[in-house]
């Protein structure tokens, strides 16, 4: 198989500047569009022989027909497409190239994503989505993924989220016959994909991986399972506990268990980020050391009693009314003239009988 190089030109039109990738008889390379004032694009090559079949031909040239019906802001445009018999059997396909970097690169370097962050990414990529399932006929990319994520814009300025490669999509015309190619990432792709049943849910499913990736800096891949099959990650963030449900909700390994579609999805979460993301703090009593030495804390007394009780910085005060005074004052001298009486009335009471 012939190896290309950096500087040389494929198709007489786009010279390769340097390598993006590469995998079993793929290449993407950052290239020049000479025809278009040396503007930069993403060149794909697929090298047909060897390891690449007839199931890997028919996905590229699937992309490069889904791409070409696209029209999304954060989805890169399609440029041409290609084939090169010289040597060696090359097809060509050419996008806009999207200058960022991929969320697994934001990641590799250590970056941490904040729960806000997380949820604004999920949002977009989410109205992607939406776009991409109502279309007619359906599409799926089915290969979502922190690497096929790029994050454009620098800090303080307008920043936004790309969905790109889409070497594993798949149409509703393509996925009405018999015969299927597995495609997807381990970790990222669910049960039913692996079966050829990929649905709208199995997007979702890749979404919802993704998002835990950047909340947790974990590969979903490398997270343990429950006895349901359940990703287990709510003890590795310190997101808040309805934003880790509705993620949940995302990886639920049962399709119909799933947001019913992206829209409904959507909806939920910006619902739930209106709630307040923490309870509300219980203030504690003031302890008494805090008060000012002017401060006057005056309790509540029973409602049938006029007596007032006043704590002051140093001493308790008791102010009682000139009324109950003097209803008190009464009934002393009453009770000290019975005690005095009471041996009198006695001697008289016994003389009588």
């Amino acid at each position: 198989m012939t190896t290309l190089q950096p500087q040389e030109i494929v198709n007489q039109r786009y010279q390769l500047e340097r390598q993006l990738g590469q995998n079993a008889g793929r290449e993407t390379w950052l290239a020049k569009d000479l025809q278009k004032e040396n503007e930069l694009v993403v060149v794909k090559l697929l090298a047909f022989g060897g390891n690449v079949q007839w199931e890997d031909l028919k996905l590229f040239e699937r992309e490069a027909n889904v791409l070409k019906q696209l029209n999304h802001p954060r989805i890169p445009k399609y440029r041409d497409y290609f084939s090169i018999d010289d040597r060696a059997l090359w097809f060509g396909l050419v996008q806009e190239y999207i200058q960022g970097d991929s969320l697994r690169e934001y990641i590799a370097r250590g970056h941490k994503f904040t729960e806000s962050q997380v949820k604004k990414i999920a949002i977009a990529i989410l109205k992607i989505l939406i776009y991409l399932h109502e279309l007619s006929p359906q599409v799926l990319h089915r290969d979502i993924k922190p690497s096929n994520l790029i994050l454009t814009g620098s800090k303080g300025g307008e920043r936004n989220i790309y969905l790109v490669d889409f070497g594993a999509v798949q149409d509703k015309a393509s996925a009405e016959g018999k015969s299927f190619t597995v495609v997807g990432t381990y970790g990222y792709a669910p049960m039913e994909q692996y079966g050829g049943r990929a649905v709208a849910a199995s997007d979702l499913y890749a979404l919802g991986a993704t998002l835990i990736y950047l909340l947790t800096g974990i590969s979903p891949a490398d997270l343990p399972q429950d006895d349901d099959a359940k990703i287990v990650f709510h003890d590795r963030t310190s997101a808040s506990s309805h934003f880790v449900q509705w993620i949940q909700t995302l990886v639920e390994p049962t399709v119909k268990k799933r947001y019913a579609s992206c829209k409904v999805a959507l909806q939920s979460l910006q619902e739930s980020s209106q709630l307040p993301t923490s309870q509300p703090k219980i203030v504690p009593p003031e302890p008494q050391s805090l008060i000012s030495n002017s401060a006057t804390f005056r309790s509540s007394p029973p409602t049938e009693t006029n007596i007032i009780v006043e704590q002051l910085e140093s001493q308790l005060r008791v102010v009682i009314p000139a009324r109950i005074w003097a209803v008190s004052i009464l009934l002393l001298v009453l009770g000290i003239v019975t005690f005095w009486a009471y041996p009198f009335w006695t001697a008289f009471l016994q003389a009588l009988t």
